[in-house]
């Protein structure tokens, strides 16, 4: 009998052969896209010195990739393609409307790129909101939408002011131990009790790593990773299979997804438990999001819409808290660190919103209507947040039928003709910050732009606000009421205690950093961190 060790196979392949393989592939893809019917339209674009990868790195690898989108889209206009190696050019579109028409028909029309899907398969198991396509998406989303409904969410505004109370004891015992300067920690906490019904203490100040968190901070952009995880990352749009194979990366991301899926089986299993009636012979009321998944499940037909497998592949709530929002993090995940920052950098603003949260709320915790509309100025401060840090730069999608895009700027065509097959990039992060529709202060953060009408380009933006942070269509973000409370809760007992300042002065460089979302990173500093000044205020 003949034994196969995938470590033997791979060691076995040399890099010529993949490349081989791949320009197979391109030829086949090429000859196939000039025998279609309905041919793309061509669109011009940049071209690259590089065969094998095209502009890839600056897209995936480099610090920001707004700036190589802002200066073609100057020579090319809203619409251009793209060279991404073997003689391979994708589609990006710049331009709201087209944008917003690609989205409107994602999960059907519209898919993920294979090999994005693979990676989110790798990362958070099959079967996730974030990964599934066409009926099955709707489902799982139809089957969760109760858990994060406006009076879910009002019950867990309790739970978010709890975890504050939390992390502010941490912060004073730092402080009385008379450093100055924090390392902004936030908690797993927040989507531990909103969540899971669990508390993961993720504050304490000392003491073992859990493994979910180590694997977090261990994990690097691909780009930047060992030789195999490069070539897998680099190939991987024209050989999605790539990544299913084993590399340094790769290995890290299944530790991830298995680490979430422990502590998700354990947690369910534990809030089913808790749903069963109690000594009393009274329901036990549980108001966490798998609590309230569960008991709507069983509600609704005597049995789970979703499977138990399905349930558990909503792990990426563990994960899109981490990374997106203000949720759950070892540290202040991006939106909240971006926040703090902009909040050091300005102190203006700083002083305004304090004066706000005082003068409206005293002592109090806000309410859920005071976090919704009763603060005008947190609310501008919060859209500012979101316009100018978007969680997500790209969104990649492949055209699953012919389709024909519009475009709002004609400046070299009106429309472009889709083919079935054809791969997409639709820069959310860019269109939040283009110049032709936020006007010449675009790179100005000014949370007075949200207290006046804004400019017309910017309000035919569709989505959230007029903003693409949180996707469109039926893809359109599930959990973003969930996170924006979160984060106006939080914020709004943080500048009420404390004061921030950069460590050297609010000119200090901070740059992204690019991990599996792009994070603030002081320049010269290692790693994804921002240490500020934090003085209490008494």
């Amino acid at each position: 009998m003949i034994s196969l060790n995938i470590q033997d196979i791979l060691g076995s392949i040399r890099p010529t052969d993949i490349l081989a393989i791949a320009l197979l592939i391109s030829i086949f893809r090429l000859f196939n896209n000039a025998r279609s019917r309905v041919r793309t339209t061509k669109l011009k674009g940049p071209i690259s010195d590089n065969l094998f990868v095209g502009v890839f790195p600056k897209l995936g690898g480099s610090d920001d990739p707004k700036v190589f989108l802002d200066e073609t889209l100057k020579e090319f206009g809203t619409a251009f393609s793209i060279p991404m190696g073997f003689g391979r050019r994708d589609i990006v579109v710049c331009d709201a409307k087209g944008a917003a028409h690609i989205l409107a028909r994602d999960t059907f029309g519209y898919q993920q790129q294979a090999f994005a899907r693979i990676f989110l398969d790798n990362m958070l198991g099959k079967n996730g909101i974030l990964s599934t396509e066409r009926d099955d998406h709707r489902r799982i989303r139809r089957a969760m939408t109760p858990a994060f409904s406006n009076s879910a969410i009002r019950g867990y505004i309790e739970a978010f002011h709890g975890n504050y109370d939390k992390m502010s004891s941490a912060w004073d015992a730092i402080l009385d131990s008379g450093a100055s300067t924090i390392e902004v920690q936030g908690c797993l906490e927040n989507l531990g009790l909103a969540g899971f019904s669990h508390e993961f203490k993720a504050l304490v100040t000392s003491g073992e790593t859990p493994e979910l968190i180590h694997v977090i901070e261990s994990f690097k952009l691909p780009a930047s990773g060992d030789v195999l995880s490069k070539a897998f990352f680099f190939l991987s749009p024209l050989l999605p299979w790539l990544l299913k194979l084993p590399s340094d990366n790769t290995r890290l991301l299944w530790r991830l997804r298995f680490a979430m899926k422990d502590i998700a089986d354990n947690l369910l299993e534990k809030t089913k438990q808790e749903l069963e009636i109690d000594g009393s012979g009274a329901k036990v009321t549980d108001k966490s999001i798998i609590g309230t998944l569960i008991k709507v499940e069983g509600a609704s037909s005597g049995s789970f819409t979703m499977t138990s497998d399905e349930v558990l592949s909503q792990n990426t709530l563990f994960l899109a808290g981490y990374e997106t929002t203000s949720t759950a993090a070892p540290y202040l995940p991006p939106f909240a660190q971006w926040a703090l920052v902009e909040l050091a950098r300005h102190p203006e603003i700083q002083g305004k919103l304090r004066d706000e949260l005082n003068e409206t709320l005293h002592s109090n915790e806000a309410s859920w209507e005071q976090l919704t509309s009763g603060l005008p100025y947190l609310e501008a401060f919060t859209q500012e947040i979101l316009r100018v840090h978007a969680p997500v730069d790209i969104l990649l999608r492949e055209a699953h039928e012919n389709d024909v895009v519009p475009l709002s700027k004609t400046h070299l065509v009106s429309e472009i003709v889709i083919a079935k097959g054809e791969s997409l990039h639709i820069p959310i992060g860019f269109i939040n910050m283009s110049e032709d529709l936020w006007g010449p202060d675009v790179r100005e953060f000014n949370p007075e732009r949200w207290m006046k009408d804004l400019p017309p380009g910017a309000q035919a933006i569709q989505g959230h606000h007029h903003l693409m942070s949180f996707s469109d269509g039926p893809r359109f973000c599930l959990g973003r009421h969930f996170a924006l409370a979160n984060f106006k809760a939080t914020l709004s007992n943080l500048i009420r205690r404390y004061t921030f300042e950069l460590p050297r002065g609010k000119d200090t460089e901070i740059v992204r950093h690019i991990g599996l979302i792009p994070r603030p990173m002081v320049v010269g500093e290692e790693g994804p961190r921002v240490p500020l000044v934090v003085q209490r205020i008494e």
